[in-house]
């Protein structure tokens, strides 16, 4: 890959952390009590123009926005997510089904179109515009409004949520901001260590990504790609 195109990730969810780029380049992250609100760090892209990006996370910030509840699809590195997804054999539909026909059938059979993840987004981007991560929010809402009930704006919308709540391992969630928002504390195997400890108590812990409760990294499948 000869293209370098990276795009700006808020530094403060993982500050203290090592951030894994598309391309397995580590990114170290300054410690916690350096780094400031305004920070960010470069993460390089593996399927999307820089351009595009700035799209997409605008895009998905709308769906999932930063409010007075916590942090949203920026902060949790969204962006990071559907990039690595599309890069991955998933954005080249390797594991579905693509002859013809392409028809309309019913939902319980999925998606029967011929265009690729990778073609969705590319074809959406266009309709959205590529000035849109720089109108206002509200121009930026009525965009989306009209394109709500495309295919495109299901797989935003679907890859959106997923990026803020899947496991880091996959490139959202940063920091598991995700998780802490809804009290998720990860995937945990067992939970009989405090059953007595806390018997009648209220439990709550910090949340624990795969890879820190396996104590050894884990491979996605995106990361199969190419």
């Amino acid at each position: 890959m000869k293209r370098r195109d990276f795009i700006l990730v808020p530094a403060k969810a993982v500050s203290g952390m090592v951030l894994y780029s598309l391309v397995g380049d580590l990114i170290p992250i300054a410690a916690q009590d350096t780094v400031k609100a305004q920070d960010t760090v470069k993460v390089r892209l593996r399927f999307f123009t820089v351009e595009e990006a700035r799209v997409i996370q605008a895009a998905s910030e709308r769906i999932f926005p930063t409010d007075e509840s916590g942090p949203g699809a920026t902060e949790a590195g969204v962006i990071v997510y559907i990039d690595r997804q599309l890069a991955g054999p998933y954005g080249t539909d390797k594991y579905r089904y693509t002859k013809g026909p392409w028809i309309q059938s019913i939902p319980e059979h999925g998606y029967q179109g011929k265009e690729t993840p990778q073609e969705i987004y590319r074809a959406g981007i266009k309709q959205l515009g590529g000035d849109f991560a720089d109108v206002s929010p509200e121009q930026q809402d009525l965009r989306l409004e009209s394109i709500q009930e495309t295919y495109f704006f299901q797989l935003l919308h679907g890859h959106t949520v997923e990026g803020v709540f899947c496991d880091p391992l996959h490139g959202g969630n940063i920091g598991m901001v995700g998780w802490r928002l809804i009290g998720f504390p990860g995937p945990v195997m067992s939970y009989r260590h405090q059953i007595d400890k806390y018997y009648g108590k209220t439990y709550s812990a910090a949340p624990k990504s795969l890879e820190q409760i396996l104590r050894h990294p884990v491979k996605g499948v995106e990361d199969d790609a190419e």
